[in-house]
């Protein structure tokens, strides 16, 4: 849950930014020493890492899609504001 956490904005970040760019690369890639981190000090065995994996993966996903659909959104609100003018 809190792989899933700590990547939502990193997710969120990710879809304002040009694919494949270095701060794309910088969104995916920073979480990565913070899950680690989390793993050590919570003392959970290895074997949890393929879950530890997914649920960063599913925040990173799911952050997008809330990023993608905030846009999208923001983008309508102005649109609309420039037509009544």
């Amino acid at each position: 849950m809190a792989a899933t956490l700590l990547n939502l904005p990193f997710g969120f970040y990710r879809a304002s930014v040009r694919k494949f760019s270095w701060q794309w690369f910088l969104a995916i890639h920073l979480p990565v020493p913070f899950i680690f981190i989390l793993r050590i000090t919570s003392g959970t065995a290895w074997t949890i890492i393929p879950a530890l994996v997914a649920c960063a993966v599913a925040g990173q996903l799911l952050g997008g899609f809330l990023g993608g659909f905030w846009i999208q959104q923001r983008t309508i609100k102005e649109t609309v504001k420039e037509n009544e003018h």
